[in-house]
């Protein structure tokens, strides 16, 4: 991509999800490591407009696999489950409708359209929202984190919001690409760190110690296994192979490269760029509270499980 052209904010940013979804096939489309190396140099430019655009792509590529063509509006995609989560759908005879709470519903007051996942008598089932409707209300001023400022991920409230029905009860998390769409998170992730990982090389002189210069031979080593991982990954996606295992390796892979990365420049640069370089200081700012989004241990269990349930394991 032309860096000349990159977005520099967010609304400028959903401007070129709108566009970029318009050709994205997603995950196992046949355009896999294409697409996540374009998540990638998103990322690397600000992680931020990266976070905008990736779950937009997302949304497009879920509505194509539920045979269906994505407006041009912008879109999110609010999955996210847990105590917090409230949200039930209601089946009557002029329809579906949603009301209760979506905690970490990112951009909500920004986005159009999301793709919602809701509680109902089958289960949980996958719902396109208007956002604008009047029963959404997005609860303001509850993102205090100082990463992703631009990206506030607060809680909504549904109040008999219309809403309609993609695929089955269970759908979303049984489909077989989305497995593969949380690895195209992990190239975000990736693409954050390779620019940590340039600030680290640039910072570092002639007359550093040789401790710092390990700390650059470490990340070296870890981000070329998460490059290595994303593109087999992709590689796996588009040969049609399950992704239960490749994609959960992949992504803890690119999770430990991002907070490896975080660590060893911390420790090889000391708190002066932390301090002192504001664009260095928000870039690690950013890249750490995203990778959040990775439950390690959680995700390790469930990998284990994976792993334990395969006939065999492609070690």
């Amino acid at each position: 991509m032309n860096p000349d052209t990159l977005p520099t904010t967010i609304a400028e940013a959903l401007d070129l999800a709108v566009r970029l979804g318009h050709d994205w096939r997603g995950p196992g489309g046949g355009r896999t490591r294409a697409e996540w190396q374009t998540l990638t140099s998103l990322a690397a430019h600000d992680l931020q407009v990266a976070r905008a655009i990736e779950p937009h792509l997302d949304a497009v590529s879920i509505l194509r696999q539920a045979g269906e063509t994505a407006p041009d509006v912008r879109y999110g995609v609010f999955a996210a489950e847990g105590p917090a989560s409230t949200l039930v759908a209601h089946h009557a005879p002029d329809g579906w409708t949603l009301t209760g709470s979506k905690p970490w519903c990112s951009l909500a007051d920004t986005l159009d359209r999301a793709l919602v996942t809701a509680a109902d008598e089958g289960g949980n089932r996958l719902f396109d929202v208007d956002l604008r409707h009047p029963g959404v209300t997005v609860t303001r001023g509850t993102w205090h984190a100082t990463g992703l400022t631009e990206i506030p991920s607060g809680p909504v409230d549904f109040d008999a919001v219309p809403a309609r029905p993609l695929g089955n009860p269970d759908w979303y998390t049984r489909r077989p690409a989305f497995a593969w769409g949380g690895a195209g998170v992990a190239a975000c992730w990736y693409g954050g760190a390779l620019t940590l990982a340039n600030d680290l090389r640039t910072l570092l002189h002639e007359r550093s110690p040789e401790t710092a210069l390990a700390h650059l031979g470490a990340v070296d080593e870890i981000l070329t296994a998460a490059r290595l991982a994303l593109v087999e990954c992709a590689s796996l996606a588009d040969a049609g192979v399950p992704g239960r295992i490749p994609a959960k390796r992949a992504r803890g892979i690119v999770a430990r490269a991002a907070e490896e990365t975080i660590h060893r420049s911390a420790h090889a640069l000391g708190p002066g760029p932390l301090a002192l370089d504001e664009a260095h200081a928000r870039r690690v700012a950013d890249l750490d509270i995203y990778v959040r989004q990775h439950a390690v241990d959680r995700e390790r269990v469930s990998l284990g499980r994976a792993a334990m349930e395969a006939e065999a394991v492609p070690w």
